[in-house]
């Protein structure tokens, strides 16, 4: 089961695991976007945006560690 990682997930963990790569992406653009154009307003509120996203990761691998010992149970 350990070895076919991606395929044994969850759709929830592969949903949170994009979303998370998502808001990160989105976060990272409008970080470089508002330093690049001076806009520091733009830049702070993208922070959030990336923090969120790499917290939605770690719920991510919570999800995924659950459901691995869940089968390793049974």
């Amino acid at each position: 089961m350990l070895n076919e990682f991606w395929a044994t997930a969850p759709t929830s963990y592969k949903v949170m695991v994009f979303s998370a790569m998502g808001l990160i992406a989105i976060g990272i653009v409008l970080n470089l976007v508002g330093n690049t154009s001076g806009n520091q307003g733009l830049a702070t509120a993208s922070l959030p945006v990336i923090g969120l996203g790499l917290v939605l990761h770690i719920v991510a691998m919570v999800v995924r560690g659950q459901s691995i010992r869940r089968n390793l149970r049974r």
